[in-house]
């Protein structure tokens, strides 16, 4: 949400270089990947078959590969730190929205009569500090044992170009504020949207058992018990083609992050003013019948050709488009592709015995469409 400008640029750019030396997009992340999958698979283990919410068991799996390229390791699941990050995550994303913040969006003016809840906007504000706080005490370890010759992760990156910094223009674009405004992107842009794109997953595998058997065979047929791996997706089309439906069906972040024009600007005829709130609605691109008919129902046969190989399709934007594209798009995807398979490689997914039917509607009132709570069953597979 920063201004669009040198300082985005910067930022944009060191970020995705950083990244990408620390594996986004290559093997050396897979095996940091598939260390978290064998993690994930013994904590659904333990669940002996019985019932259980995995929302938190699943942001755990995903906030430790954050963790393992931010910090350079991982938590185990019960470390008391990790559970504090994970409690200020949370909370943060949790925070809903208020019918007043909602007209703020449409109708400025509503932002200069006082109506505002202090107590929500003070909370809000505590729990953003306590992410820093902790980000912060990350950061100090750091600093206390950096060594510039053994550059072990993105802080340590960042701290590399501190001392680099010779101008004030340089020190600006790394200051130790900056530092920790990234790192908070990363863990709150990096760890509820995944975590819950493969609840969605698990929630549809449920509601639609035939899905769920095509994927099962495929990958006994492809991997059998062979761990995945990312360069074998190719020869799992129909789970692909599974992802892709979820990801189409319930775009997590449907009408993306609030963004401004930097100018004034007219689109399509219509006037809009310098620092306008813009929302792009991305779930009505998914949603529309001439791109995908029937929109409503979950079909993955909608992404394969006549022989069955996966196909692409450029209107499924749940990444967004153009310049502010998810930054961890290849990341989320290679996290989507390598739990999924390896969970459902291990288990078979039902609802508890006499459980009502989940519902199929998200949203629970914050940015991110999240799934109603829900227990399941993770059945360990022969």
């Amino acid at each position: 949400m920063a201004a669009y400008g040198p300082q985005w640029k910067h930022q944009r750019k060191f970020a995705m270089t950083t990244l990408r030396d620390f594996g986004v997009g290559k093997r050396s992340l897979e095996g940091k990947v598939n260390e978290e999958a064998n993690a994930l698979v013994q904590e659904f283990l333990s669940k002996n078959g019985q019932p259980f919410d995995l929302k938190i068991t699943m942001q755990n799996a995903v906030s430790n590969i954050i963790c393992s390229i931010v910090f350079g390791d991982r938590f185990e699941y019960g470390d008391h730190d990790f559970l504090r990050l994970i409690s200020l995550l949370n909370a943060t994303v949790e925070a809903k929205p208020t019918v007043i913040d909602r007209l703020s969006m449409i109708l400025p003016v509503f932002r200069h009569l006082g109506l505002f809840v202090r107590s929500r906007e003070e909370k809000s504000l505590k729990m953003f500090q306590a992410l820093q706080e902790f980000c912060g005490e990350q950061v100090e370890k750091h600093r206390a044992t950096f060594d510039p010759n053994d550059i072990r992760d993105f802080i340590d990156a960042f701290l590399l170009e501190q001392q680099r910094a010779q101008d004030e223009k340089s020190r600006e674009n790394f200051s130790d504020k900056q530092l920790l405004e990234v790192l908070i992107d990363l863990f709150l842009a990096g760890t509820e949207t995944t975590a819950t794109t493969i609840r969605w997953t698990l929630l549809y595998m449920m509601e639609n058992p035939e899905v769920k058997e095509k994927v099962h065979q495929e990958i006994d047929s492809v991997l059998g018990q062979t761990p995945p791996s990312y360069a074998q997706r190719n020869q799992l089309p129909y789970t692909n083609a599974t992802l892709a439906e979820v990801l189409r069906i319930k775009p997590i972040v449907p009408l993306s992050v609030p963004h401004a024009a930097s100018r004034d600007t007219t689109l399509n005829g219509y006037n809009i003013p310098q620092e306008a709130m813009i929302m792009v609605n991305l779930w009505s691109v998914h949603m529309d019948p001439q791109l995908f008919p029937e929109p409503n129902k979950f079909r993955p046969e909608r992404f394969l050709d006549q022989d069955g190989n996966f196909v692409k399709h450029e209107a499924v934007i749940p990444f967004s488009v153009g310049h502010r594209i998810c930054l961890g798009e290849q990341l989320a995807k290679m996290e989507l592709y390598m739990l999924f398979v390896s969970l459902m490689q291990r288990f078979t997914f039902n609802l508890p015995e006499g459980a009502p039917k989940p519902s199929m509607v998200g949203g629970t009132g914050g940015v991110i469409n999240t799934p109603f709570p829900f227990e399941l069953c993770a059945i360990p597979r022969g």
